[in-house]
């Protein structure tokens, strides 16, 4: 669970709340009429702009901002090495063996298994990659797109709330009171926008980055088993996606026969016997 996105929306609308409390009545600041015109007008736009199962897909990605789990490129190094390790000691095949919850992982282990061409490896492999960036770039561009219309149809029932209000100008004691429900539509857009459609887009945006770097490194591995290259020097090129202050000194130690690569990120690895 990403409990800096949890901490984050919880905290900000526990400020804003509290400073509404301190500075007058929650009351006054709930309008049924502008919530439905920002929120009903939110997702009509949206669902002019995107296909629904694009919408679906992107309130799930959202969902997986909450609860998926934090992804480490330093357990997938690992695990590159470990199957570098398998493969010269077992050969190939044992890679074919794998059962992971990697579907690019599984792919690349068979194509390796079965003694693909470096270029035909490369090839599918970075269709693969960049599939999953086309895919997340709509994801975060539906949040970013209602992000935008959010204000926008905060402003237009404001606009509403204006007209009602000047059409009533015969009874001065009601100026105030609508000029404060106009005010809300757009209060209404802006923390919208603001507090939660704006960051679950940066969010999507930088699990998406996190996920492509562990991608780049099971790609990169996969061609350094093709090549036969040794773990060390495995090591040494797939821990260049990793900062220096973050990087994880590799585990020298002998690995065993069938090494369990359990809990990795990507890929819950286990070897067939």
């Amino acid at each position: 669970m990403d409990f800096a996105s949890l901490i984050g929306i919880i905290s900000g609308l526990a400020l804003i709340i509290s400073a509404i409390f301190i500075g007058g009545n929650l009351e006054n600041f709930i309008n049924g009429p502008g919530l439905m015109i920002v929120l009903g007008g939110t997702v009509a736009a949206t669902l002019l702009t995107f296909s629904i199962r694009d919408v679906m897909s992107s309130f799930r990605a959202a969902v997986f901002v909450f609860i998926g789990k934090k992804q480490n490129p330093n357990d997938m190094v690992a695990t590159m090495v470990d199957l570098c390790t398998m493969a010269k000691r077992q050969g190939r095949k044992s890679l074919s063996m794998l059962d992971t919850d990697s579907e690019f992982l599984k792919k690349a282990s068979n194509m390796i298994a079965d003694w693909a061409k470096e270029d035909m490896l490369r090839d599918a492999l970075s269709i693969e990659i960049d599939s999953l960036k086309q895919r997340h770039f709509i994801n975060q561009e539906v949040f970013k797109k209602m992000a935008l219309y959010a204000p926008s149809f905060g402003m237009l029932g404001t606009l509403i709330g204006l007209i009602q209000m000047l059409s009533n100008l015969a009874n001065p004691e009601t100026l105030g009171p609508a000029m404060a429900i106009a005010l809300l539509t757009t209060f209404y857009g802006i923390l919208l926008a603001t507090l939660i459609l704006n960051p679950i887009a940066g969010k999507l945006k930088q699990k998406t980055m996190v996920e492509v770097i562990n991608l780049e490194i099971i790609f990169e591995g996969a061609m350094s088993i093709l090549k036969n290259d040794n773990r060390l020097l495995v090591y040494e090129k797939l821990s260049s996606y990793i900062p220096l202050s973050s990087r994880r000194p590799m585990d020298l130690k002998a690995i065993p026969r069938n090494p369990s690569l359990k809990g990795k990120p990507l890929s819950i690895v286990k070897v067939s016997q």
